[in-house]
């Protein structure tokens, strides 16, 4: 017999369970579930159950193992053809924009709350990371253009693997006898070559698994979450980027003709979120919660320069090259979600014992806390009101069906909003492509098979099957009737993104 670990299964299983269900429980609610699973840690932990757990560095080896996987998942799921367009303005805002979004977060806090240089730039470099998991999990509920999810999606996958070199080289004991040109060859190197791995991992995943004859549907998804591990153990042995390896593969692999690619997703998916449970509940129970009021000065502090003054400057700065407005700039602003991301970066300083960790830990988590709460519920309503949100985007629906597969198909939902030059077209204006299909209508809580004939109606919910090769294609003319109406391309409208 070994009590203890059916004790401490009986605990994680008691845990898991909860967690799951709480996810309904958050989106009625409209809370971020990862609030729900950091206040699960806290109260299985010392000031709760009373289990004392403190073990810094297994945190962050726990840590890092999670947003590898969380990483994995957000490359997987990112569409090629939409993340192409704004791959520029992403890797400005992971480079650029995070470089920026240290410096002023570094002086006010430097400033104001009369920290020294090196822990004030550690607040910066900290909270410069915009967290996958947080941005994944909250954009993908709403209806927005589809560059501006991708920008977001892309910026918080590529953004891990510059923050953590410049947290790490901060974080050091003692200065390294290098000059500052050193340390920028340094970083260029670490994401030249993690990008380069990444690569190579993916291509050759492709490869193996178009070719592998595997007995069994369910290894498939094993391989693929193999090898963007493999991607990022290549990366971190060549002391390049593990993180950017592991996106790059997970892009690569995604966008692949693989075999059982929506079981692929499904399993990722699942493993995404069980990896996101686990490290928000380890970093509840890490935290001390009779150290938090004292943390709340410098978490406000912080927190007001991050999002009032760093985010929207480095936005701004990594925008200028690209044709982004200024109602989309404001709405990527604000959507640079923090979530379990920068807690995790906070125990690097921690476990390297600088100075003020301690207290930087606090504040980060507190911050974490208080800006969700405040930024997730307000995404929505700030889309509005900048005029950025896209009501008539079809969005993807994952489903286990073998047909699809063997067709290279997706099925998109398409809501008729008000406003929308949709209603009223029949189905046979619609003219989709050859290799796309409106196959159901579901009107007043009833479901019907469409005809040619059948006029589409504001609140109309329609379900439309297209071929990968065309689905790109349907998008756009489904975007463009939706503004111009059945005339679109006689009014030169094609469906492209706006530029806002």
């Amino acid at each position: 017999m070994t009590p203890g670990l059916d004790l401490a299964l009986l605990l994680g299983a008691a845990v898991l369970l909860v967690a799951v269900g709480a996810v309904r429980f958050s989106t009625r609610l409209g809370v971020p579930s990862l609030l729900v699973y950091l206040a699960l840690g806290v109260a299985i932990g010392e000031a709760g159950l009373g289990i004392r757990f403190d073990d810094v560095e297994l945190t962050r080896v726990l840590g890092f193992c999670a947003l590898i996987v969380i990483i994995a998942e957000g490359g997987l799921s990112a569409r090629w053809s939409t993340l192409r367009p704004v791959l520029g303005l992403a890797a400005a805002l992971s480079t650029v924009g995070v470089v920026v979004s240290i410096v002023v977060v570094g002086l006010v806090v430097h400033l104001l709350l009369g920290l020294d240089w090196r822990l004030a730039l550690l607040y910066g470099a900290v909270l410069s990371s915009t967290d996958a998991a947080a941005v994944f999990a909250t954009l993908r509920r709403l209806r927005l253009p589809p560059r501006l999810v991708a920008t977001l999606e892309a910026e918080s996958g590529i953004n891990d693997a510059p923050v953590v070199i410049l947290v790490v080289l901060l974080s050091r004991a003692a200065p390294a006898a290098h000059p500052w040109w050193y340390e920028v060859l340094l970083v260029g190197y670490e994401l030249g070559v993690g990008a380069a791995v990444g690569v190579a991992a993916g291509i050759a995943g492709r490869w193996a698994l178009r070719r592998a004859a595997l007995p069994s549907a369910g290894l498939y998804p094993i391989a693929v979450v193999g090898f963007t591990v493999l991607a990022y153990a290549a990366g971190a042995v060549l002391h390049a980027s593990g993180f950017l390896a592991v996106y790059v593969a997970g892009v690569l692999l995604g966008n692949a003709r693989l075999p059982h690619r929506q079981a692929i997703l499904g399993f990722a998916d699942g493993l995404a979120w069980l990896a996101q449970i686990g490290l928000f509940v380890l970093l509840g129970l890490l935290v001390s919660p009779g150290r938090l009021d004292a943390a709340v000065l410098p978490a406000v502090v912080a927190g007001l320069a991050l999002v009032l003054a760093a985010r929207p400057l480095s936005v701004a700065v990594s925008a200028l090259p690209f044709r982004f407005g200024l109602r989309e700039q404001a709405f990527l602003s604000w959507a640079g979600l923090r979530g379990a991301v920068p807690i995790v970066l906070a125990t690097i300083p921690l476990s390297e014992r600088v100075p003020g960790a301690d207290r930087l830990f606090d504040a980060v988590f507190v911050l974490v806390v208080i800006f969700t709460l405040v930024q997730a519920g307000t995404l929505a309503p700030a889309a509005r009101r900048l005029g950025v949100t896209a009501p008539a985007e079809a969005a993807e629906i994952r489903v286990e069906t073998a047909p699809l597969e063997r067709m290279r198909a997706d099925l998109l939902q398409l809501e008729v909003p008000p406003g929308s030059r949709l209603g009223g077209v029949h189905v046979d204006e619609l003219r989709l492509p050859v290799g796309a299909s409106v196959t159901l209508v579901l009107r007043d809580g009833a479901g019907f098979v469409p005809g040619p004939d059948t006029r589409l109606k504001v609140g109309d919910s329609l379900l439309i099957v297209a071929t990968a090769g065309v689905r790109d294609e349907v998008e756009r003319r489904l975007r463009a009737i939706s503004r111009r109406g059945r005339l679109a391309r006689w009014f030169g409208e094609y469906g492209e993104d706006r530029d806002g």
